[in-house]
């Protein structure tokens, strides 16, 4: 078996030798431009560039050998010198396709479409039946919101292959950005007829159905994908997205944790994820991929209030306390949620037994709140907990002064009289024999 193997190297290695001892002699009887495309083939670019310059030294002129220079700095990743031999290879003879072809491309790669289109245009009406040059043309019409021109072109090729899906997904593409969304949707539809995988088709057409509200046949279209392309992500992050907004949580908390199992951590999913486990009930679990994703936004306010929460339903106040006040922190130009947040604060440090702190925090949230019930929750700290009767009866009284001024709900006439039955016994205890 070895002595096969080595007989099939012997060979192979032999037959190679002649190939290029024979490259070597027709190298030799080409003439000067053959010779350069075969060093091109060969791989062999900074002889190419050597060569071209030996020769452009005499003949400067040469479009051609500027051209050929420019394919072997395009190898060697010179982007801007080889841009730079294009462009003087179209200078030189601009009626030369495949030199102002190159110089479109390198305008639009450098992000200079405006300056690539011109020649695109001239290029198109040369070939019209082109798609490299249309590709080019078409995406920076997309770029310009020309949508319209941009399906001429795609219709154009569509009419020579009315089988090809590719082309009717750039048209429905172009028509969705348009705004005719039922254009579009028919033609996405199509497209689906012409090849049921068309993954890209069911996304469009998925959006499509949720910007009409009917969510749970855009899901139903996201599924199909899903079962047609299991290991795209995307797939999953627009039907967890869909899942989300309409609260199916457990649905939702499986996708996200599917994108997270990639190795994909971004803080959205890792954010939607912790919320995912807190609608199901498991603070605990929920903590966990909140921390995650706060360790990469400690600024994103939601999070650090969705972790005090959660740390808050586990009686874990201390913890609770340190995310709500940085909560506070974060949200100190904004007074509608800092006093939400104060509040939430102010809970958790009841609930950690530290009565005076809480009320200092009751007391802050009062400023940019109009709850008497506040005064009512500081009242009674001072009552039951820290048994300071002064303090409780004047936040008992200025609960029962502030009632009378709002119509929030919750203060019913036996509340508001149970609470003057307790003022009345503060201020007239019963004597204890």
């Amino acid at each position: 078996m070895n002595k096969l193997l080595n007989m099939k190297r012997s060979l192979a290695l032999t037959g190679l030798f002649f190939i290029l001892v024979l490259l070597n002699v027709q190298a030799q009887n080409l003439p000067e431009f053959s010779k350069i495309d075969l060093l091109i083939i060969r791989g062999e670019n900074y002889k190419v560039i050597d060569t071209c310059r030996q020769i452009l030294k005499t003949d400067s002129l040469n479009s051609e050998i500027w051209y050929k220079m420019g394919l072997a700095l395009q190898n060697l990743m010179s982007e801007e010198n080889s841009f730079s031999c294009f462009s003087k290879a179209s200078e030189l003879s601009p009626a030369n396709n495949r030199y102002s072809f190159m110089v479109a491309k390198g305008f639009y790669t450098k992000g200079k479409p405006a300056l690539a289109k011109p020649y695109l245009l001239k290029l198109s009406e040369a070939d019209s039946m082109n798609w490299a040059y249309s590709h080019y043309l078409t995406s920076i019409l997309m770029q310009e919101e020309n949508y319209d021109e941009a399906i001429k072109i795609y219709k154009k090729f569509y009419k020579q292959d009315a089988s090809n899906y590719f082309f009717l997904d750039k048209i429905g593409f172009a028509t969705l950005k348009s705004g005719d969304l039922i254009t579009a949707k028919e033609v996405f539809s199509k497209s689906l007829e012409l090849n049921n995988r068309n993954v890209s088709a069911m996304k469009n057409l998925a959006y499509i159905f949720t910007t009409e509200n009917k969510v749970d046949t855009a899901v139903k279209i996201l599924s199909k994908a899903i079962s047609t392309e299991p290991d795209d992500m995307d797939l999953y992050a627009r039907r967890a997205s869909l899942y989300f907004a309409t609260n199916n949580n457990k649905r939702a908390l499986n996708d996200y944790l599917k994108i997270l199992s990639t190795g994909d951590s971004s803080v959205l999913y890792l954010k939607r994820a912790g919320i995912g486990y807190q609608n199901n009930l498991q603070p605990k679990e929920a903590v966990k991929y909140l921390l995650l994703a706060y360790a990469k936004d400690s600024d994103d306010y939601e999070t650090a209030s969705l972790i005090g929460h959660n740390y808050y339903h586990q009686s874990q106040f201390n913890n609770s306390i340190y995310y709500y006040k940085r909560v506070t922190k974060i949200l100190s130009p904004s007074v509608g949620q800092m006093g939400i947040a104060t509040i939430m604060l102010a809970e958790s440090q009841k609930g950690a037994g530290k009565y005076q702190d809480a009320i200092s925090s009751y007391l802050t949230a009062i400023k940019t709140s109009s709850d008497p019930n506040l005064y009512m929750i500081v009242a009674n700290l001072y009552d039951e907990q820290l048994k300071d009767v002064q303090k409780a009866l004047y936040y008992y009284d200025l609960y029962l002064t502030n009632i009378k001024k709002t119509s929030r709900p919750g203060a019913t006439s036996e509340y508001v009289e149970s609470i003057k039955k307790r003022v009345e016994f503060l201020k007239n205890p019963v004597p204890v024999n």
